[in-house]
């Protein structure tokens, strides 16, 4: 018998942290909620970090990624680290989302099924195009570029035809080993942030709106963002849950991040199916909804093992 039923993933950072600021405090306070709504479920819950050299991984049904938000900066480690776990062990959400979803080759794959991306350009590793050239063949006049493989705004930079040149050396730098991709810069962020939709268990919980600061694109906190509460309505949370619908398997858990485009259209800027901030302190409820997916899957996973 395992000694637990679910174990909650974090990175190093947030796991006991001595003297959490107000970021920390946040993940403690979300990941509280959702171990006491699992434990009142009758679960056995641990809490450790992805990396945890002394943790043994079959001795946990499942895992659980909640904040392991340093994966990006060490994608080969973790990569590995993912690829030996998945035969000790279960993940959630599944190793093949996860694999889908860290590449944003997805957003096209999304665009292909009728769901609305802003107008995207890829460029795959080696290219050896300048990047002016390639934002000239976009033909946008501002326009966001950033890695394939990122997260928390890692080497995300807006640009226009004028400025290309600038970003040529670290343009070189990244295409010579990751893919990246252009978009062309949806207006209507800087002045209607971005809306962060949870979709869990495949039914649409609860939302939160982003904004920048000012003089800032980027919504998240750690440039200064803030967040606020939101009501979507009706044609966001279908649109949500089509889009996370579309994911094959479907997510225990996801984050449909929508804004506004330069048309005025709902269109997905991001889908967040690894270790998506949730917002369950904003929403205790949502919570509830996480433990009872998670209670229904084990259950599952019983029912098609050979007795």
């Amino acid at each position: 018998m395992t000694r637990f039923d679910v174990t909650l993933l974090t990175d190093r950072r947030y796991h006991q942290p001595a003297d959490p600021d107000w970021y920390a405090q946040q993940i403690l306070d979300d990941d509280a909620l959702l171990r006491s709504a699992l434990e009142a479920r009758g679960l056995r819950v641990a809490r450790t970090y992805w990396d945890d050299p002394t943790f043994d991984w079959t001795q946990t049904r499942c895992a659980v990624f909640r904040t392991t938000w340093d994966y990006f900066d060490r994608f080969p480690e973790f990569s590995a680290w993912l690829e030996r776990t998945r035969h000790l062990t279960r993940l959630i959400n599944s190793p093949e989302i996860i694999h889908w979803n860290v590449d944003k080759h997805y957003l096209g794959q999304l665009s292909d099924q009728g769901i609305r991306i802003p107008s995207t350009r890829f460029i795959e590793p080696g290219d050896q195009r300048s990047l002016l050239a390639i934002v000239e063949a976009c033909g946008w006049s501002d326009i966001i570029l950033k890695p394939a493989i990122s997260g928390a705004a890692r080497h995300t930079y807006r640009l226009t035809p004028e400025s290309a040149s600038s970003l040529e050396q670290t343009f070189r730098q990244l295409i010579a080993g990751e893919a990246m991709l252009l978009q062309e810069f949806q207006h209507r962020v800087l002045t209607d942030g971005e809306v962060s939709l949870m979709v869990i268990d495949g039914r649409y919980s609860h939302a939160v709106l982003k904004r920048a600061k000012p003089g800032d694109f980027r919504v998240q906190d750690d440039f200064g963002g803030t967040v606020h509460d939101y009501q979507a309505d009706a044609r966001e949370i279908r649109f949500s849950e089509e889009a996370v619908s579309r994911c094959h398997p479907e997510p225990l858990y996801a984050r449909v991040d929508i804004i506004r485009d330069n048309e005025g259209q709902i269109c997905l800027s991001e889908l967040e199916l690894i270790e998506p901030e949730l917002w369950l302190r904003k929403h205790p409820p949502a919570a509830e909804a996480f433990a009872e997916g998670l209670v229904r899957t084990l259950a599952s996973w019983d029912q098609s093992s050979p007795s």
